[in-house]
């Protein structure tokens, strides 16, 4: 997360035309607070039952956790760019990801 932070302006155009929501199956309490603690210029969602990453594919129900799986989502709705696991480590994860998200009419 502190790489989506620290490129934000970069690979999702600081906002501007793109929204970031990032899901994951921890308490609302905890994400909150580690969100603040890190400013995180970005929203986060708490998927504790697994509900959402069922419906995309990214919940492990053997760890009981959302895998990190990310989804460029176009202004239709339309997914178009998956990469599951995100390679978070790998700076050309972030070159194709800011990539995809021009595709999708996110930044201009």
């Amino acid at each position: 997360m502190d790489a989506y932070r620290d490129q934000y302006a970069t690979v999702f155009n600081g906002g501007k035309d793109v929204v970031l929501l990032a899901i994951s199956a921890d308490p609302v309490e905890s994400l909150a607070s580690w969100a603040k603690d890190k400013d995180y210029p970005f929203t986060f969602l708490s998927d504790g039952d697994g509900a959402v990453g069922r419906k995309y594919g990214a919940y492990l129900e053997s760890m009981k956790l959302d895998n990190r799986t990310l989804y460029v989502i176009d202004p239709k709705g339309t997914i178009t760019y998956v990469t599951a696991p995100f390679r978070q480590v790998d700076p050309t994860a972030y070159t194709e990801l800011e990539a995809a998200v021009k595709q999708a009419g996110g930044a201009k």
